[in-house]
């Protein structure tokens, strides 16, 4: 190809040459920058070591001046302080500003010397009744910049030596006011006094405080506390710490400080006379739902509760801000508060991470009067609402909008990030929401104040059912944490698919597989556990085939399929939790719970608990209804739940009426003649019991008259049968997890034990019925029966189904659901007067009625009722 020429066509050559000159220069290049960079980092080493020389030199002649300016201040003042007068606190004089330059925490000499001048501190400032003229003179205005600086630095030196000393002081960090002569406490005092929310210099003393980090201090003092032998004395007085917590509070979230406007969360609503804009207000909600969310990772929850729910008016403050903003369908956003809430985070989020732990701690302590009648501390109308926020909100944080990852909430990760942050606070929100809720829901189930479907979610589709049955996933949990959110129905459609994988998993719809055991008729309950208590956990989930042996010693003819089994378990749960065996009392309303005295009756009483709790989980396990109605408390101990007082009246409700006259007792408790000890009286043998250590010598008074009534009613409704309850439970969760039972409330585990206290649905059991023996869904005595069956009365109904089934409640999802399913089954062959002289009988182990072809819907009636109100015995043939 001939060269056009164009020049960007040709071809070029490389000959791999380079001049000598350009590689000189190269090599000359870097030598000169790392020449240059060698002199930097020299120059830089030796801007250093003057630095730190100087540093050296400085601390050198600090420490010079320190030690000067202390022996002036020792020859001025005395060694201990004994020179100080009140005026050594005024603007003119040297005192404070000497002290506070030279001071060292960690010099005992020094620590000693700021627990003197707090001392006096607080001697003049007591005297006079006047701290504001102690420090500043006749004129503040003049001296505020001197006197500002002069009293928070001296507020941060107290707290500063605590910590500084904590080690050292570590039995003296959890003291009371009450405690004066105690260093910790003289210190915490007379910051206290220095932070008097009348003193006009507060908030620069709380922003310094902010800025030295004393939310750190405070909680490395509270952890360093809790390691000493020392505990919190519980006569009712607040620590000295708390105290000066809870006057920081108000001041704590912005710059400028507001107090002003947070003051509405602590003690000063207004009343009226000064009112407050929408936006002061949020920012006030804001500001004090902060630092107590922060609070509550730092102090002793019991403590700090008690202090909020009673000696503030928090609750009512924030209840009457969300049902504002509930109401106007607005919520003012709060970002500019918490800066790592993103921009949508919506506005009930701070306010309800603090209501709700508060709001749950005054529900145990307020009785079954002050709820209901006196609306105390909501209405229940208020509360119909409140609700409705709560779940609402508490939805859209588990399946509208739901955190990446789930987690107890109750502890506070070490990763501050922004993102791990957000996920905290609203994982945080979502434990204390489904705890509340779950209260007012227990609140209902004793007395009904609104529907139990406000509690349910408006929005949860079979798509949700079915993801709830999958472990991990969103539903999942949603039905662990909060399941009142998930219809009843669909809870319970959710337990029988578990048990029926469960039973499937271990061939119990095997006829011939399992164990098998001969029980004797009238020894049923002694036969039962010699032969099956020590059934292993499979055994136990595994088929059991029973055979009975009559008063003869003859074993009875037939095979058991599952209706001997049910007979056998109707017979038993009869037998074992009759309170003439010992085992098992019952409450005024008829109602099973321990017997504390089983251990007087029975050698071996707690093995047995353990056997009947596996007993009723083998009931549940194979879908058998028994008819035992438990006490709410004892179903709360198969839940590991805590009994409270508004729990006793199902218990005792006389006790429960002599524990509210305390309460409301307007005179002097003391002259009761009242000790912290109780009195049980267990077929006829009385013993005391202390209450406390040393009770017997602790007399009640109005102080501690709240204390004393707890621990009563702790007594009764959980220690008395903390031993039985607790091998009960041991044999309940061989067979059933305590996640499946979790999923139902008190009430509703009684209905999963014993079927549906509703009307019967006579139309679907008539739609779930077969018929043998000649009989069909259209034959003449069988639409005869049914008339029948509509012209019962409720409690006849119950009897009938109690008469062919053995319980007196329905399926939990309606007769479908029942095994065996029913069935009428004709009696006595032929019409004959012999055979319609019969009365009908039944088979409760086959849910069968034997029913002769009576001629007329009279008759008919008549035998019938005859059989059912008599109870005609079991015929197995």
């Amino acid at each position: 190809m001939f060269f056009s020429g164009d020049p960007s066509t040709r071809k070029r050559v490389d000959l791999g040459g380079r001049s000598t000159k350009e590689g000189d220069a190269r090599k000359l290049l870097e030598q000169t920058r790392m020449e240059r960079n060698r002199r930097l980092l020299q120059k830089k080493q030796n801007s250093a070591a003057l630095k730190i020389q100087k540093v050296f030199r400085g601390r050198r002649s600090t420490a010079i001046v320190r030690s000067k300016v202390r022996r002036d201040f020792c020859e001025t003042y005395g060694d201990n302080c004994q020179n100080v007068d009140r005026h050594c606190f005024e603007p003119a004089s040297s005192f404070l500003p000497q002290f506070l330059f030279f001071f060292k925490a960690q010099s005992s000499g020094d620590f000693v010397m700021l627990v003197e001048t707090c001392r006096l501190l607080r001697k003049f400032a007591h005297s006079s009744g006047d701290i504001l003229s102690l420090f500043s003179g006749l004129d503040y205005s003049s001296e505020h910049n001197m006197v500002d600086f002069r009293v928070k630095k001296l507020a941060f030196t107290c707290i500063e030596a605590i910590h500084q000393n904590r080690d050292r002081l570590r039995d003296q960090l959890l003291v009371t006011p009450e405690e004066s002569t105690i260093s910790t406490a003289i210190l915490m005092d007379a910051m206290s006094l220095l932070l008097d929310p009348k003193l006009p210099w507060v908030c620069k003393i709380v922003s310094y405080l902010q800025k030295r980090n004393i939310f750190k201090l405070v909680r490395e003092i509270v952890t360093t506390a809790k390691e000493g032998s020392r505990s919190p004395t519980m006569n009712g007085s607040i620590l000295s710490l708390e105290s000066v917590l809870f006057l920081v509070v108000p001041h704590v979230g912005r710059e400028p400080c507001c107090c002003p406007v947070t003051n509405i969360l602590f003690h000063q609503v207004s009343g009226g006379t000064q009112s407050y804009d929408e936006d002061k207000e949020a920012l006030a909600i804001a500001t004090g739902s902060s630092f107590l969310y922060a609070a509550f990772n730092i102090l002793p929850l019991e403590r700090i509760m008690t202090v909020l729910a009673y000696r503030t008016e928090l609750v009512a403050v924030l209840w009457n801000y969300m049902k504002r903003c509930h109401e106007n369908q607005k919520w003012s956003s709060m970002p500019s508060v918490l800066a790592y809430l993103p921009a949508d985070s919506p506005g009930w989020l701070l306010p309800l991470v603090v209501f709700c732990p508060v709001y749950k701690h005054m529900l145990t302590i307020v009785d079954n009067e002050e709820f209901y009648e006196r609306g105390k501390p909501l209405s229940l109308q208020d509360i119909r609402l409140l609700i409705i926020i709560l779940k609402q909100a508490l939805w859209q944080l588990l399946w509208v909008n739901p955190l990446t990852q789930h987690n107890s909430g109750k502890s506070v990760s070490n990763d501050l990030s922004k993102k791990n942050r957000v996920d905290l606070i609203q994982n945080r929100v979502g434990v204390v929401v489904a705890e509340l809720l779950s209260q007012f829901q227990d609140w209902n189930n004793r007395q009904q104040f609104t529907s139990s479907t406000d509690f349910q979610a408006d929005t949860v589709s079979e798509y949700f059912i079915t993801q709830a049955i999958v472990e991990g996933t969103r539903a999942s949990y949603i039905l662990m944490q909060a399941p009142f959110l998930i219809p009843f129905t669909s809870r319970v459609k959710i337990f029988t698919t578990q048990l029926a994988t469960a039973r499937q998993s271990h061939g119990s719809e095997e006829i011939f597989a399992g164990n098998r055991f001969r029980i004797r008729r009238d020894h049923i309950l002694d036969d039962a556990y010699n032969q099956m208590s020590a059934l292993s956990e499979d055994d136990l989930r595994g088929p059991i085939r029973v055979t009975f042996v009559n008063e003869l010693g003859v074993e009875e003819a037939g095979i058991d399929g599952g209706g001997i089994f049910k007979d056998f378990m109707e017979k038993i749960t009869l037998a074992a939790f009759d309170v003439q065996y010992g085992l098992f009392k019952e409450t005024v309303d008829h109602m099973l719970y321990p017997n504390p005295g089983s251990g007087m009756i029975h050698g071996q009483h707690l093995q047995f608990f353990h056997f009947l709790g596996s007993l009723l989980a083998k009931a549940m396990f194979e879908g058998i209804l028994v008819d035992l109605p438990f006490a709410t408390f004892f179903l709360s101990k198969l839940k590991q739940k805590y009994n409270y007082l508004n729990d006793l009246p199902s218990l005792d409700p006389e006790l429960y009426r002599h524990l509210i006259f305390l309460k409301r007792y307007k005179g002097d408790i003391s002259d009761l003649e009242l000790y912290f000890v109780i009195l049980n009286n267990e077929y006829g043998e009385r013993t005391e019991e202390e209450l406390l250590p040393g009770g017997k010598d602790m007399r009640v008074t109005n102080k501690n008259v709240i204390t004393f009534i707890h621990l009563v009613s702790n007594h009764r409704l959980n220690f008395q049968i903390r031993q039985q309850s607790s091998h009960f439970l041991r044999g309940f969760q061989q067979l059933i997890p305590r996640e499946w039972i979790d999923m139902f409330n008190e009430h509703e585990l009684q209905v999963l034990i014993s079927g549906s206290a509703d009307s019967l649905d006579i139309d679907d059991l008539r739609e779930n019925t077969n018929y043998s023996g000649g009989y069909n869904a259209g034959h003449y005595v069988i639409d005869m029966f049914w008339e029948v069956m509509k012209s019962f009365s409720t409690e006849n109904q119950k009897k009938f189904l109690k008469f062919v089934t053995g319980c007196s409640r329905g399926p939990l999802l309606g007769f479908k659901y029942l095994e065996p399913a029913f069935c009428i089954q004709r009696a006595g062959g032929s019409v004959s007067n012999e055979a319609v002289d019969r009365l009908p009988t039944s088979a409760t182990c086959m849910n069968l009625l034997k029913l002769p072809p009576y001629q007329s819907k009279e008759q008919l009636a008549t035998k019938l009722m005859y059989s059912i109100s008599a109870e005609a015995g079991f015929d197995l043939s």
